[in-house]
């Protein structure tokens, strides 16, 4: 019997991959709303038990794909591939309507460029600070610190490593933990009361979980603006992030 329970799962593997971050994500959105009262966003819970069940997976099995080394999990491996994980991308940005973005203004376009760059100066000037020295390392940790999505789309369009990659995405999910507490904590000193300031607001920090988590705590009516310029801002990342800034790079390095 349980032979045959083993099989089954096994050969379905992809299905119980599903079933797998579907729990995840439902005890992480659960955490969340119990332990935090949405302080920290449910997303930023799921990304970092899966960083650590990765590490656990690895040192278990030996192997270099996480727990998708387990027989049971491997599905694991073809739903976080590039398919799924590009056509997840592309289905957002399918989502997203230029229109929305004139309400913005031109202090809302100029706030998600403006914040793209910074992140990725700063990201990849730590990177340089902890010994780094490849253009690609530098452009994909960068890019992670734009955001936890931006860096492995870069990472990946430029043939970053798999640890390199990680640590993008691991930046990438320090900032968004950092947005999600800090925002309530400097809304008001920074005039973060309205919609306007809302969706600058938006285009200077990108993360989208960590923008929509933090506004949350500050006055759910600003959510929409702010997640509105997010998601543009993730979107010009994954654009800029495989191609000038890291032309830009590696005409330093």
């Amino acid at each position: 019997m349980i032979e045959l329970f083993e099989t089954v799962f096994v050969r379905n593997n992809l299905v119980v991959a599903f079933a797998t971050v579907g729990g995840v994500m439902w005890f992480s959105y659960f955490i969340a709303d119990k332990l935090t009262r949405g302080r920290i966003h449910g997303s930023a819970i799921a990304i970092a038990l899966g960083l650590i069940a990765a590490y656990l997976g690895g040192i278990m099995t030996g192997g270099d794909k996480g727990v998708a080394d387990f027989s049971l999990l491997g599905g694991i491996g073809l739903m976080g591939g590039g398919m799924l994980r590009d056509f997840a991308i592309v289905s957002t940005a399918f989502g997203v309507q230029l229109s929305e973005l004139k309400k913005a203004g031109v202090a809302g376009v100029i706030s998600i460029f403006a914040g793209v760059i910074v992140s990725f100066v700063v990201g990849a000037a730590v990177a340089v600070g902890f010994g780094y020295d490849d253009p690609v390392a530098i452009t994909t940790i960068g890019a992670g610190a734009v955001t936890y999505i931006v860096g492995p789309v870069t990472g990946e369009a430029i043939g970053a490593s798999g640890e390199v990659i990680t640590l993008s995405v691991a930046a990438g999910l320090i900032k968004s933990i950092l947005v999600m507490i800090g925002t309530p904590l400097v809304a008001r000193s920074i005039g973060l009361d309205n919609p306007q300031s809302a969706m600058v607001f938006g285009g200077l920090m990108g993360t989208t979980s960590g923008v929509a988590a933090g506004l949350a705590a500050t006055d759910p009516k600003l959510v929409p603006y702010g997640a509105m310029t997010a998601t543009f801002y993730t979107g010009i990342g994954c654009l800029l992030g495989p191609s000038l800034l890291f032309l830009l790079v590696g005409s330093i390095f």
